[in-house]
C-alpha cells in the first residue's frame, strides 16, 4: 500500500537519523500493522477519517463501503478526546511546542521544549501532522501525524493525538484535504 518513493523519503531519513529508532535495532513491523483496504460494516460517507480506538485503528473512508485500515496509537486513557473534528491545518515535518497540560504533567520530560521544536527526525511529531480543529474552539491542540518511534503503534501512550508511523502517516497526508471531517470515536 505504500509506494518506494513515500517509504523512501519519510521512514528511512528518520531510521537513519534517529537515536530513538536505534533503540530499537531490529524491529520489524507487525504484518497486522500495515495499511490494508477493507469492507467497512456500516454506512459512512467516502473521504472522512474515523478512529477506533479499542482497535487502535484509523480508517480513512473510501467510496462503495470501503476504507483503507491503519494500525495506530492514541492518546493514554485519561487523555483520549473523543468528539467530531475537522482538519484544519496540515504540515510536512512540522515544529511541535508541548502544551502548557503536558508540561505540568511531566516537567522533567516537557519543560526543556517549552520554547519548541523544530521538525525532523527527532521531533514527536514525525515527517507530517493533521491539525484537527472544532467550530467553537479552532484548534485543540490534538494531531494525527507521525512518530519516530514505530513500535508505539497499537497502544495508548500519547498525550491525547493518534499516532502513525511516517510512511503510514505520509500516505494518508497525501490523500487527505484540508477541511477533511474526523471523528474520534
Amino acid at each position: 500500500m505504500i509506494d518506494r518513493r513515500t517509504f523512501l523519503t519519510t521512514s528511512a531519513a528518520a531510521v537513519v537519523a534517529s537515536p530513538a529508532l536505534a533503540q530499537r535495532k531490529g524491529w520489524t513491523m507487525p504484518e497486522e500493522h500495515k495499511p490494508r483496504v477493507i469492507t467497512l460494516q456500516g454506512d459512512l460517507p467516502a473521504g472522512e477519517i474515523h478512529v477506533d480506538p479499542r482497535a487502535f485503528a484509523l480508517y480513512w473512508t473510501l467510496p462503495e463501503g470501503r476504507a483503507l485500515r491503519y494500525a495506530c496509537g492514541i492518546g493514554k486513557a485519561d487523555l483520549y478526546e473523543s468528539g467530531r473534528f475537522t482538519v484544519g491545518a496540515k504540515k510536512e515535518w512540522p515544529s511541535w511546542t508541548p502544551t502548557q497540560d503536558m508540561i505540568e504533567r511531566d516537567p522533567a520530560a516537557y519543560k526543556q521544549f517549552e520554547d519548541g521544536m523544530p521538525g525532523g527526525p527527532e521531533n514527536p511529531l514525525g515527517s507530517r501532522a493533521l491539525y484537527l480543529f472544532t467550530p467553537g474552539r479552532g484548534d485543540t491542540f490534538l494531531r494525527i501525524h507521525g512518530t519516530s518511534a514505530p513500535w508505539t503503534i497499537g497502544s495508548a501512550v500519547s498525550n491525547g493525538c493518534v499516532r502513525l508511523t511516517n510512511a503510514h502517516i505520509a500516505h494518508l497526508y497525501q490523500r487527505v484535504p484540508k477541511g477533511t471531517k474526523v471523528v474520534l470515536h
